[in-house]
């Protein structure tokens, strides 16, 4: 069986202002280490619905290989509004059919042979999907690189279900605001910024975290050393997905033996062009690939 890069959470439909776009945080991951060549796989689940369909038809367009259980729930649906510099806010609608991701036995060979995974909080929200996640992610071996792309949503966390994906993952990346929950939410309030990041790195033993700023650029810890890089000064349609593609691009860098220096600067280089075209998963141009497959 391939080793595959698993994409596992939600899979939806953003509605924007401009019509509806495919997303969903791990599949947009998944779509983005593929375009680096590497196996990926996005795990969901869809509705019995002409939206399910559409996704299911979308993902083979773009040739993203799925794992998507049809179950009795609606296909997810985000509505999307725009501010005046293109940042996204969401509504996120509930009870839907990524929040019932069933655990096959299917889903129990693909975590035995996975590689890397990526998951975040959103899709732990309902306990079928949580423990579907807690369940794939024990199965995994022991070499596997396990990504907690943290992707704070509305109030659909809480201090105890983000604790135990800490302790699952060996790369944590996270966001400036979220950073300030997680440092209300775990009591450390008082610490700067680069602080709480080293502190979150020793206290769970990661490999790595990495933190986005926004336009503030972005940084890399690692023990015993830290990367920062300014962000590009882009032309913005619009920011949604474009950190799914920072860890998507991440992932294959550091998959492919690239110091973090260099996983870093790709990173950057990538989110910062997925900015500058609409929605989640637009095409890489070949330059930024070739950057890691000489």
């Amino acid at each position: 069986m391939k080793k595959f890069i698993v994409g596992l959470g939600e899979a939806l439909w953003d509605v924007l202002p401009e019509g509806k776009k495919i997303g969903g945080a791990p599949a947009n991951f998944a779509y983005h280490a593929a375009q680096y060549g590497l196996d990926t796989l996005a795990i969901s689940a869809l509705g019995n619905d002409a939206l399910g369909d559409e996704i299911a038809q979308k993902f083979a367009e773009k040739n993203v290989n799925v794992m998507m259980t049809r179950v009795p729930f609606p296909t997810g649906t985000v509505q999307v509004e725009l501010d005046a510099q293109g940042v996204p806010t969401y509504d996120i609608k509930e009870d839907v059919a990524w929040d019932n991701i069933p655990f096959t036995p299917e889903l129990e060979e693909v975590a035995r042979n996975c590689r890397a995974v990526c998951w975040g909080s959103l899709a732990q929200r309902n306990d079928v999907s949580r423990k579907t996640i807690a369940k794939f992610l024990k199965a995994t071996p022991k070499d596997c690189i396990k990504i907690f792309d943290i992707n704070l949503r509305q109030n659909f966390y809480t201090a105890g279900l983000l604790l135990e994906s800490f302790k699952q993952c060996n790369i944590l990346k996270i966001n400036d605001e979220e950073l300030v929950t997680i440092g209300r939410l775990f009591g450390y309030p008082g610490l700067d910024m680069t602080n709480k990041c080293w502190l979150i790195l020793g206290k769970y033993n990661l490999d790595a975290l990495v933190l986005t700023c926004g336009v503030n650029g972005s940084y890399v810890f690692t023990h015993g050393a830290m990367s920062y890089l300014e962000t590009p000064k882009v032309t913005i349609a619009d920011t949604v997905g474009a950190g799914d593609s920072f860890t998507g691009s991440f992932c294959a860098a550091y998959l492919s033996g690239a110091p973090v220096s260099e996983a870093h600067r790709l990173a950057v280089e990538t989110s910062a062009y997925v900015c500058t075209q609409n929605g989640a998963m637009p095409t890489i141009p070949k330059h930024f690939v070739e950057r890691i497959n000489k």
